[in-house]
């Protein structure tokens, strides 16, 4: 056993170290653990245009190296460890990692969420070189560039529809010969005189050496292939939340995404969830952050209320 705190935060993304920023001004003993590197899944962007206060934008690293300044400047303690399991002991939560094992009165859960991948090859060593996960993050890298998405989900329609105020041109990649998403997103796909459709296809590689040079399709009715040259691909086929490790501790919706309330409380009583981990958060690193002050708001509250 090592320590004590007020509030545990698991993850040191956007969502867990705005929330731990809150905590430490609250004068809460804080502790946030982080399993890689602080900073979460924004670190795989090359730029960030979008977060408020950086007119033109922002390198994820140091953006989240002063995030977690502010947070260790107002008493936050950050290490590197990745939690296994948490159990209730008494009035307090038993936190088991790798490295050592505390307990708290409250948890944070703020363990993000990490793109789908095709899991083709060239996909890990062209992303952020013309392969991207987000349209609104890096859409305007390619202004007046040839396209692709892969996907037919209302995401991926919605994403084609952005970026084509972008592109040049823009192909939806599609594994089926109708798309899953919604008939007003379909009509508006098809209406578009920049986007078109490649039916019953699948990415089976991504070529390119500094950058992304073309992809190659194959057929999936006859079995044929072909390259398509683009100079960036967005894969739209999903997330999963990084809550496995939970084991039915709090409640889960049908993807696996935290289900919380406006107070970012989980149905388990002093443990509550931010950022890309819970279903109620754009994928965006300023409503993660957003989402981190609103979860350490509660915890507060929820803290003060346990003192009375």
């Amino acid at each position: 056993m090592n320590e004590t705190f007020d509030v545990i935060i698991i993850g040191a993304g956007p969502a867990g170290l705005s929330a731990s920023i809150y905590t430490g001004r609250a004068r809460l003993k804080t502790l946030v653990l982080e399993k890689g590197m602080p900073g979460g899944q924004i670190l795989t962007s090359d730029w960030i245009e979008n977060y408020p206060g950086f007119p033109k934008g922002i390198s994820p690293f140091q953006l989240m190296g002063e995030f977690r300044k502010q947070a260790e400047h107002f008493g936050a303690v950050i290490r590197t460890d990745e939690v296994k399991s948490i159990k209730k002991q008494n009035n307090l939560w038993l936190l088991s990692g790798y490295q050592e094992t505390n307990l708290t009165r409250a948890v944070i859960i703020a363990t993000g969420s990490y793109y789908r991948k095709l899991g083709v090859e060239g996909e890990n060593e062209l992303t952020g070189r013309g392969v991207s996960y987000c349209a609104i993050c890096d859409a305007a890298f390619f202004k007046d560039k040839k396209i692709a998405v892969v996907g037919g989900s209302n995401n991926a329609l919605t994403e084609a529809i952005f970026l084509a105020k972008f592109g040049k041109s823009i192909k939806v990649i599609h594994r089926r010969d109708e798309l899953r998403g919604e008939k007003i997103l379909q009509e508006r796909i098809m209406s578009n005189d920049r986007i078109d459709v490649i039916w019953n296809s699948v990415v089976t590689k991504i070529n390119g050496k500094d950058k992304l040079e073309g992809v190659i399709l194959r057929n999936v009715k006859d079995d044929s292939t072909h390259e398509l040259k683009v100079d960036g691909l967005f894969i739209s086929i999903g997330t999963h939340p990084n809550s496995e490790f939970l084991n039915d501790l709090v409640e889960l919706d049908q993807l696996g995404f935290i289900k919380v309330d406006d107070g970012m409380r989980t149905d388990q009583e002093g443990i509550f969830a931010a950022g890309d981990v819970t279903n109620a958060c754009p994928k965006q690193v300023a409503t993660a952050s957003g989402s981190g002050v609103n979860a350490a708001i509660s915890v507060s509250e929820y803290l003060q209320n346990l003192d009375l």
